[in-house]
């Protein structure tokens, strides 16, 4: 019988145009050259005990020449996020059905910040957010999955999990969670259906 569901941040909850494309709308950074910078800090800031976010990117930022302050950065990057409303209805629902709803998250201190003074939802609608930059675990890493499952009293079968991301998804399946690609509402309507849910 499906307990939880778990569920990725970005991507699921929250939406948002990639910071590549926007930054080369804007400052006229070619994504080749973004992209690499990108995933090199955020291989540091999702861990624990990272620097400032801002401290990673100034290298960059002189060589570039953008003139952005920490503030304007983080409000540059964090303010275009929303949420998906018909996405925060389902899970209120499965919810009320009394399903636990959890979130497994890489993300990092100064965007979580960000997030939960931001979406209220943060606050009412998962048992407890588990992100990278507190546990240490960086999906696909499993300790990330099992972490949930063993703090909760969870077997993976009782467990349903999605994610955009296609080896997320294949790590947790690995570990006998019941997992799918999150694509759009839809196809999580009728993944849910075929759970009986």
């Amino acid at each position: 019988m499906i307990k939880a569901i778990i569920f990725d941040l970005n991507g699921v909850f929250i939406q948002s145009r990639m910071l590549s494309d926007r930054f080369a709308e804007d400052f006229k950074i070619p994504s080749d050259k973004f992209l690499p910078a990108l995933k090199g800090i955020m291989a540091q800031v999702r861990l624990p005990n990272a620097n400032d976010l801002y401290s990673y990117w100034q290298p960059y930022f002189f060589d570039w020449k953008i003139n952005l302050s920490k503030q304007e950065f983080y409000d540059y990057w964090f303010k275009t996020e929303t949420d998906i409303p018909e996405m925060l209805e389902l899970a209120e629902n499965m919810k009320k059905q009394g399903l636990k709803i959890f979130i497994l998250s890489n993300n990092l201190r100064e965007r979580t910040h960000f997030y939960e003074e931001t979406f209220s939802f943060l606050k009412t609608l998962p048992e407890k957010g588990y992100y990278s930059w507190q546990t240490g675990f960086v999906k696909p890493d499993e300790r990330a999955y099992k972490l949930i499952l063993e703090e909760n009293d969870l077997k993976p079968e009782e467990c349903l999990y999605f994610d955009d991301s296609e080896k997320n998804v294949e790590v947790a399946n690995s570990l006998g969670i019941k997992s799918y690609k999150f694509e759009n509402l839809e196809k999580l309507k009728e993944q849910l259906r075929q759970n009986n849910l």
